[in-house]
């Protein structure tokens, strides 16, 4: 007696936990079937063929089980234990009806064409994929446009996993990158003490943005429609649903529709100085600017590391560049300064190029033709507005209305950077502020209207660093997280 009581004990431990196995069992199967319908992990595999004997006879089923009647209470613990009440809130039979030649139980996968029926069986899951309902397809934020603007809102939207689609343009703001691929060089630009090239600061904002996962695409955006919401965005190559637009389009130099313009234009007549002043075609030449202010000084130092002399017309009496760029201007013998001067027209030769240019004396009149082999402008520049004409609110020069103090214009969702909206300061640094405003604000935006879908950034392997000499010779771990010092700045 006391020795078979034991084994009846361990016998029936045994069974319950057989029973518990097989109830966790099918649990977590129907855990991976909810799990496969609303998208959280991979496929669920088919499910396992479930044995039952009955009377002897193994009968294997996948979606129904059927229990003979002979089996009562076999039938009432599977039963139990298929049960996902829990899931589905359907009620099912704890007792077996007499009358009743069978129980069927059916375990069906999640199909939205599956049509519902009185068996107990998982219910359609709501969807909960990435992209929000009736928005399948739809880019969180598009930005128009490079230069510091478009790229620091690349940035700041490619930080905050919006996975912003970046259209930098060729032609209607020149080269990618804006206007600071002209400049020779940018000393106002914080962090660079020593100064540095526009192409090269643009080099690295492009670098950054594509870094946190920016889409950049080299195309010229066509047509935007921002009348109605998804926003449509249309490009060479491509069109893009989005629910927010970032403007940040700049500013076209102005031309100075000569008569022969267009005939000259990049055959000796240019509005890039760092674009063609090294070219064969005005290095070694006597060239011209034409305008007073810092974009046409600029340029007229520029040309002189090639040209052999550079002439600066100017029309009214005086420079409106900046103390620092007139000192250098005046003081340069290679840069002569014509003040109350005018470009008329473009001079060629019996080879049809270009000789020279006719210029007229403003306060007498006197025409005459200064012999020069090139002419840069340097008067201005008009913004990039003219696919929102008639859509959002613009001022009188074209420049895009924000409301002060934000990148907000007149339609919301619509937001607007740099220069193609700031007629006032046109500045690299508050470009690339009004970028940061642009980017943050359409966060803001698409998350107080629930149409925020965030892309998380993979996760990169940790470079490891070697000490320089510099680290040795202070006594720099590279490896520690905390250092001793014996000043703290806070």
């Amino acid at each position: 007696q006391h020795t078979t009581k034991p084994k009846k004990k361990r016998t029936n431990q045994a069974k319950q936990r057989k029973r518990k196995h097989f109830r966790i069992s099918i649990v977590l199967y129907g855990l991976k079937q909810m799990s496969a319908r609303i998208g959280i992990g991979g496929a669920a595999p088919p499910p396992p063929p479930i044995t039952h004997r009955v009377s002897s006879t193994t009968t294997t089923t996948t979606t129904t089980m059927a229990l003979s009647t002979t089996t009562t209470t076999t039938t009432l613990t599977r039963h139990r234990s298929l049960r996902f009440n829990s899931l589905n809130k359907t009620h099912h039979n704890k007792s077996s009806s007499s009358s009743s030649s069978s129980s069927t139980l059916s375990v069906k996968a999640f199909d939205s064409s599956s049509s519902s029926s009185s068996s107990s069986s998982y219910p359609p899951a709501t969807s909960t994929s990435s992209s929000p309902v009736g928005y399948k397809g739809v880019e969180n934020l598009v930005i128009i446009g490079s230069g510091p603007a478009g790229y620091t809102a690349a940035i700041y939207a490619a930080r905050a996993n919006l996975k912003p689609v970046v259209f930098e343009g060729y032609q209607i703001g020149g080269v990618p990158g804006g206007q600071l691929m002209t400049t020779t060089e940018v000393e106002n630009f914080p962090g660079f003490p020593d100064g540095i090239t526009g192409p090269d600061l643009m080099d690295r904002m492009r670098r950054q943005a594509e870094r946190w996962g920016a889409e950049l695409f080299q195309e010229d955006v066509e047509f935007i429609d921002v009348k109605t919401s998804p926003f449509t965005i249309k490009s060479s190559d491509r069109e893009i649903k989005c629910h927010a637009v970032i403007v940040a389009t700049g500013a076209t130099a102005k031309r100075l529709r000569l008569p022969r313009e267009d005939e000259f234009w990049s055959r000796g007549i240019s509005a890039c100085a760092i674009c063609d002043g090294a070219s064969p075609l005005f290095k070694g030449q006597v060239l011209a600017v034409v305008g007073g202010g810092d974009t046409a000084t600029e340029e007229a130092l520029y040309l002189t590391k090639y040209a052999r002399h550079v002439h600066l017309l100017v029309r009214r009496d005086q420079l409106r560049a900046s103390k620092a760029m007139q000192d250098r201007v005046v003081n340069n013998p290679n840069v002569t300064v014509h003040f109350n001067t005018e470009a008329v027209d473009v001079v060629s030769n019996s080879k049809d190029q270009m000789s020279g240019i006719l210029i007229r004396n403003l306060n007498t009149g006197e025409e005459s033709v200064l012999d020069v082999k090139g002419l840069f402008y340097g008067i201005g520049h008009t913004p990039n507005s003219q696919l929102l004409e008639g859509q959002i609110e613009l001022d009188e020069s074209g420049y895009i209305l924000v409301k002060e103090g934000t990148a907000k214009t007149s339609i919301e969702g619509v937001f607007s950077a740099g220069d193609v909206q700031d007629r006032e300061w046109r500045q690299a640094v508050t470009a690339a502020g009004s970028g940061c405003i642009a980017a943050l604000s359409v966060e803001r935006y698409l998350t107080s209207n629930n149409l925020l879908v965030e892309f998380h950034q993979p996760k990169t392997e940790e470079v490891k660093k070697e000490p320089t000499d510099r680290d040795v010779h202070q006594g720099f771990d590279i490896t520690l997280t905390k250092h001793k010092g014996q000043v703290c700045l806070c």
